[in-house]
């Protein structure tokens, strides 16, 4: 599930699990998804999953010096530490945010989490770029990323799966620390409630039944969000963990690459920070 970074041509895209469809029901643990999802759904996540264990960005990259693009964006106010949510004021209508029925509203921009103090913006997402908020010839193209590499006949079903629960919104932000020994990339995507959470819940399943991750750490206010980790020879120099979660309409994703160790509670803190912002009205998690 490569989010930071193309892969060369024929190799297959690691990337999110497939989307389910808005008539999957709505579940509130992990077993419902994959008594729901269609087969070729199933064999499209386990050929995903097997992608993602031979994926990693490299010592190369993680020294790579980027523009320093943040301080345009610290200067209007965004930066904030991993711990802050950022909320909008309850004062005027806020810019950005969630109604009480799940539905986000604002730009993908606005809900991303802020730069994190100390960080600033990292590599491309692929062809995405680095802080973004995707436009509809983007999704189209994410759609189709998310289908390269498999079999015609699985690429098929996918592709009609997302015509059945379009992609309404998107977006993507990464940023690096100084230090430059881990890059974190954040996506939000926006399509229907149901499938969104049922995707969540398909991911947690793949990530903590299937045998080919490591369990990851726990979100600590967020029970439902799920940490895993690639599996990892002995003496492997670059390590990842991807934390996924559903929040309303919108399924959000993070994907730190890094040198081994990776500072895992950091990564937690940074996706519970990113939750927290997206917190539904009411909601205690």
């Amino acid at each position: 599930m490569s989010i930071t970074d193309t892969p060369p041509a024929g190799e297959q895209q690691p990337e999110l699990p497939p989307p389910a469809t808005p008539e999957t029901p709505a579940v509130d643990g992990p077993p419902a998804p994959r008594r729901a999802l269609h087969p070729a759904l199933r064999a499209g996540a386990a050929v995903v999953a097997a992608a993602v264990l031979g994926v990693g960005i490299g010592v190369g990259i993680l020294k790579t010096r980027y523009q320093d693009d943040a301080e345009p964006i610290a200067a209007a106010g965004a930066s904030a530490a991993p711990s802050a949510s950022a909320a909008p004021s309850a004062g005027a209508s806020p810019a950005y945010g969630a109604q009480s029925n799940g539905t986000h509203f604002g730009s993908m921009r606005d809900l991303l989490l802020p730069l994190p103090d100390g960080h600033r913006l990292g590599p491309d997402a692929g062809s995405y770029g680095n802080d973004t908020e995707l436009t509809e010839d983007q999704r189209k193209s994410w759609v189709e990323d998310q289908v390269r590499g498999l079999p015609a006949k699985l690429q098929d079903a996918l592709r009609k799966g997302w015509e059945t629960t379009p992609l309404k919104g998107g977006g993507v932000r990464s940023f690096v620390p100084s230090g430059d020994n881990y890059v974190v990339t954040v996506w939000l995507l926006q399509y229907h409630q149901d499938a969104v959470k049922a995707d969540a819940a398909w991911n947690s399943v793949l990530g903590s039944d299937s045998g080919l991750f490591r369990l990851g750490p726990r979100v600590p206010g967020h029970e439902k969000a799920s940490c895993f980790l690639p599996a990892a020879r002995p003496g492997d120099k670059i390590d990842r963990l991807v934390c996924s979660a559903a929040v309303g309409d919108l399924r959000v994703a993070m994907e730190v690459e890094g040198i081994a160790p990776l500072p895992k509670d950091k990564a937690v803190t940074l996706f519970s920070s990113q939750l927290d912002r997206l917190a539904l009205p009411g909601a205690s998690a």
